[in-house]
């Protein structure tokens, strides 16, 4: 749906890594091009292996009983008629499952922890149900139909208690606290219990405690967004053998092998040793996909059984069941002088946790100001508990909301001193060395240069052609993470290399992996076959999260390819019988330093190697902090249909910072796929629920995404500021082309029917009703 795409790139800008050269006016040879994945055939044909697609001999099928209730005491099981049941080997509740104290698990850095007793009775209650659609008990048969049948013959108890659905009722004081007691979450930020049922907590940089009661203009709005599910097309699902000796295998589709292996361990009190997750092709994930739901289930079944368990959820169970992203309110105060200087601003994030504490407030407070420049700030999150799925991530976790009611706000504060947005933009963004909100200077980014390349270009320059049209743009900033990333190389004698990661693929890395290994072993990258490696055969690897993979992964990648040419230079040194400094690398070739006319190619000394000790096999292991800033703007027009409501996209065009884009069209399907993604959580996604907290929208017909038929062609425009903290300039891009659709279609929906709309989604019916207000 490309309409162009335009990579901007300043003269000398891009940085360049040790042994890699400008070669027909580019500084790489490999990275930059957009060779084929290899994996594509594969999926458009049906071939690829993903987690339904694994059959095991003697396997059962698992279904789980889930509670119609979002509220309620359990009473009472009764499975006997189950049990009774043709083709049942085994039932499963909550008792099965060992006793767990609250534990806490520190995820790599420590920047996020889960209290692993929720996970437990978030996989299955206990006592009580928290949620609609939480799991009550599970049931192993021949055959999913059997399993099903089974499931429904479980009678329940239940003592209904009344259900806490909304975040002003939570945080009531005369309601009632959800749990007894509950471990306050942390999802970068970590929170502090603040009331019954909340967590909470505060930043603040700047002095002046006047600058609100001083300033010229300030601007103060409230915004509420409902929660929404990631939409990854393929449900959970898992296969789960356990063997006589202990030992448990897992096929899975997952973001995060080594993290399902963890939790299994220890919800279910098994040592790490003896559990070997192996991930499948991943059907979607977003945030979604790394945390265990069914698996603690399907292991317990196979251990009882002694035959191999698989479950695989519906599309209702999806929706139900799993985490979705928090609803928030939020109330915004920003202020100014006359000059569109921005002050100060204020700001009251009130996320959504669900039934479990560590929702993605942390990364929304970090992410509401953080690209402009604003010397006075106060910005306190907050997650409530309430009678919904514990909440996740999904891309850009906590961005979307913070980012809507930022931006329009911003609109509004740039109408009134009378300066057009995207010049108030470009007068407050953030550069190199401000102060953010953290306290810390500002890293490299690029978002003057991002800001200047919308003003510039064509669409912001082209006059609307109709009535009740508008245009509106947004600004976004995102944090991406660096975690720890293992690799392996081996170089064959026969010149090809096999590069096995830890990180599962959710959108074509095993390719622009291998364009990094190329890059540095001076191959085509038609000779490196990427592969991803379960949790027994490579060393620990964090999560496909963040936006993580392509830097932080390609770190370890370039790591492991230079380790191979030391290697190989090492071999040619002692079949030349020389010292090995006295070898040369340039681009895949090896030189005598003493005597330029002995010279190997890449693959001519490859074919050596079994006469000098057999093929090579490298490691490499990175851990940065970070993989730098993510920035993107958007401009979009619409056109309102007064008499319905209905919000017509007619033009979108995102721009976005992306280092140095190894795969352009990569870089491309991610800044329009986010861009989608945000139109959806914009105009038609939410969670709707009844009165007593009931999911009413359990399938696709009712959970609105949008198709092709509700966008236009998404526009790209490719920024490049390499970031200094990756050897070839990469920085992620998966996360922040989520954030910007919501608050530059508000503002286009404003400056095309003059309405503010202050709730998502904005969908026809909220639209019109805006509409018939402003007229009465």
């Amino acid at each position: 749906m490309i309409e162009s795409s335009r990579r901007l790139k300043k003269p000398g800008r891009l940085s360049r890594p040790p042994m890699s050269e400008p070669n027909n006016r580019r500084p790489y040879r490999v990275l930059g091009t957009t060779p084929l994945r290899e994996d594509g055939v594969e999926k458009v044909m049906g071939q690829a292996r993903f987690a339904d697609d694994v059959f095991l001999p003697r396997m059962l099928h698992a279904a789980v009983v889930r509670s119609p209730h979002a509220h309620a005491k359990i009473r009472k099981i009764s499975t006997h008629k189950a049990t009774a049941m043709p083709g049942v080997f085994a039932v499963l509740t909550g008792s099965d499952f060992p006793t767990l104290e609250p534990t806490i698990l520190s995820h790599s850095d420590a920047s996020t922890t889960d209290d692993l007793k929720d996970i437990s009775e978030n996989c299955m209650a206990r006592d009580r149900v928290l949620y609609d659609g939480h799991v009550v008990a599970a049931v192993a048969a021949l055959s999913r139909h059997v399993a099903q049948q089974a499931a429904e013959a479980i009678d329940v108890e239940y003592e209904i208690l009344a259900p806490i659905l909304d975040i002003e009722e939570a945080l009531n004081e005369e309601t009632p606290a959800l749990h007894e007691d509950f471990t306050p979450g942390q999802f970068v930020l970590q929170t502090k219990k603040a009331s019954a049922n909340a967590s909470g907590f505060e930043m603040n940089i700047g002095e002046d405690q006047d600058a609100f009661s001083t300033a010229e203009v300030v601007v103060e709005k409230r915004y509420r967004t409902r929660c929404v599910h990631q939409g990854y097309i393929e449900p959970h699902a898992v296969t789960v053998q356990w063997g006589s000796d202990g030992i448990m295998t897992v096929w899975t589709c997952t973001q995060g092998h080594f993290a399902i292996r963890e939790q299994l361990s220890i919800v279910l009190q098994h040592p790490l040793s003896k559990i070997k997750v192996i991930p499948t092709e991943v059907g979607g994930g977003f945030g979604g996909k790394d945390l265990i739901y069914v698996e603690p289930a399907a292991a317990l079944l196979a251990k009882k059984t002694g035959c191999p368990v698989k479950m695989v959820m519906s599309r209702a169970e999806t929706l139900r069941g799993t985490g979705p992203s928090p609803g928030a309110v939020i109330n915004v105060r920003l202020a100014s002088d006359k000059k569109g200087t921005l002050l100060a601003a204020d700001l009251e994030l009130l996320y959504e946790a669900g039934a479990y504490p560590g929702g993605p407030v942390g990364s929304a407070g970090l992410a509401a100001t953080s690209r402009y420049k604003i010397s006075n700030q106060t910005i306190r999150g907050v997650e409530v508990l309430l009678n919904k799925p514990k909440m996740k991530q999904y891309r850009a976790p906590g961005g979307v909301p913070v980012n809507f009611a930022v931006e329009s706000t911003i609109d509004i504060l740039a109408s009134k001193v009378g300066i057009d947005p995207l010049d108030f933009r470009l007068k407050n963004a953030m550069a190199e060395g401000d102060r953010m909100v953290t306290g810390l200077p500002c890293p490299k980014i690029g978002g003057r240069e991002l800001l200047e390349a919308v003003r510039d270009h064509s669409h912001y320059r082209t006059p609307l052609s109709g009535p009740r049209q508008g245009r509106g743009m947004a600004y976004a900033l995102w944090f991406g993470a660096g975690k720890t990333s293992s690799v392996s190389m081996t170089v064959h004698g026969d010149g090809s290399v096999l590069l096995n990661v830890g990180t599962p693929d959710l959108s074509g890395t095993r390719l622009t992996l291998s364009m990094q290994a190329a890059e540095v072993l001076g191959i085509d990258v038609a000779e490196v076959s990427a592969r991803v490696l379960d949790t027994d055969s490579i060393a620990f690897s964090y999560k496909t999260v963040a936006s993580r993979t392509t830097h932080s992964t390609g770190i370890a990648v370039y790591q492991a390819a230079n380790n191979a040419l030391r290697e190989m230079a090492r071999r040619a040194a002692v079949y030349w019988d020389i010292e090995e400094s006295s070898v040369a690398i340039t681009r895949g070739s090896f030189s005598d330093l003493g005597n330029p006319s002995r010279c190997l190619s890449f693959f001519e000394l490859a074919k050596l190697l079994e006469k000098l000790g057999g093929p090579i096999t490298v490691y490499g292991n990175a851990s940065p902090g970070s993989n730098g800033c993510q920035l993107a703007a958007h401009l979009v027009d619409v056109e309102v249909e007064v008499d319905t409501g209905k919000i017509n996209l007619l033009r979108y065009t995102a721009f976005q910072d992306a280092g140095n884009a190894i795969h352009p069209d990569y870089v491309s399907g991610q800044m329009q796929g986010g861009a989608a993604q945000g139109v959806g959580w914009a105009l038609n996604e939410a969670y709707f629920y009844s009165e007593d907290g009931k999911l009413l929208n359990t399938s696709l017909l009712d959970y609105r995404m949008p198709t092709a038929v509700d966008l236009p062609d998404i526009e790209t425009v490719i920024l490049e500021t390499p970031n200094p903290n990756h050897p070839f300039g990469v920085r992620g891009v998966g996360e922040v082309p989520i954030m910007p659709p919501a608050g530059a279609i508000a503002n286009a929906l404003y400056n095309a029917a003059g309405i503010r709309m202050t709730e998502l989604p904005m969908s026809p019916g909220t639209v019109l009703e805006k509409i018939k207000e402003n007229i009465d």
